[in-house]
């Protein structure tokens, strides 16, 4: 699934050539209208032709394209999407789902194997979102608001990290990366973090998504940028599928296992399996009563 990293590398492409074009025409391929989430095409179509992008943006691992009447197109690439950028007098793309057509004839066109995407025409960008929690690599993301996220919590650290309401965008890749990263086991029970496993876990988290940012994403299987190219980030993971491959810091051969439903990977002397033993030492804090 595209992470964080991998959406980021998206808008940061689709940001300077979407910028101020106008939508000409849309169109999703039968079979693919799923991806409408129930809207008649004619309806989805009517709301985004004619108008002007003013702008690409991004909340966890939703693309949200902002609409020159205030609106916004919010995209979801779920499993095996990508979101390309190609002229319109170029071959049909593999698995072409949709294509939106620009006023400078170039054209949008939402890719996908397994067809789960979504696309959401809204008021206001929350209506189409699950509840998150801060973005990371943003200063509302800090060591005080992942204490918070995690105090009280019983659920092994990996889970607890896949909770968008704790952090947005991290998934799979990157949590396995982070926690390797802040030598923290992956069933270590999350409310039981020392404070400086948590500053370590924090910075960890900011590492290995900048660096995926930086490698364009990863491309284990699906995953393409605006420009159908893979992303670099699989050749510099540290764990992450290099199962029985040796450590690069300790030597000792990575291991796999399944936390909350994931295929998981770590390192068993980097990261002592007997973290997972510790008890959680803070209660949950409580939600603010409603006003």
């Amino acid at each position: 699934m595209p992470e964080l990293p991998e959406v980021e590398t998206t808008r940061r492409q689709l940001e300077p050539r979407l910028q101020g074009r106008r939508i000409t025409s849309f169109e999703v391929a039968p079979g693919a209208e799923r991806l409408l989430l129930g809207v008649p095409q004619a309806a989805m179509r009517a709301q985004l032709v004619g108008r002007r992008t003013d702008g690409v943006g991004r909340r966890g691992k939703y693309l949200v394209i902002d609409l020159d009447d205030g609106r916004h197109w919010v995209l979801h690439l779920r499993m095996t999407g990508s979101m390309r950028h190609r002229p319109s007098d170029g071959g049909k793309d593999d698995f072409q789902r949709a294509t939106i057509t620009l006023d400078d004839g170039t054209e949008l066109r939402y890719t996908d194997i397994r067809k789960f995407g979504t696309f959401a025409v809204v008021d206001e960008v929350e209506e189409a979102l699950p509840q998150f929690g801060p973005e990371p690599l943003t200063p509302a993301f800090t060591v005080e608001s992942l204490c918070h996220g995690l105090r009280g919590r019983n659920t092994a650290l990996k889970s607890a990290l896949l909770n968008q309401e704790i952090v947005a965008g991290v998934g799979n890749i990157y949590a396995d990366e982070a926690l390797f990263l802040s030598r923290l086991h992956p069933q270590v029970p999350a409310g039981s973090l020392r404070p400086a496993e948590r500053r370590s876990l924090h910075a960890a988290i900011e590492q290995t998504l900048q660096e995926g940012i930086e490698h364009r994403g990863a491309s284990f299987r699906d995953y393409t940028d605006a420009d159908g190219e893979y992303g670099d980030q699989q050749h510099f993971v540290r764990v992450f599928r290099r199962t029985d491959e040796p450590c690069d810091v300790c030597g000792s051969a990575i291991r796999r296992s399944v936390v909350g439903g994931r295929a998981t990977h770590w390192c068993p002397r980097c990261q002592s399996p007997r973290q997972a033993q510790r008890q959680v030492t803070s209660r949950r804090p409580r939600k603010a009563a409603a006003s």
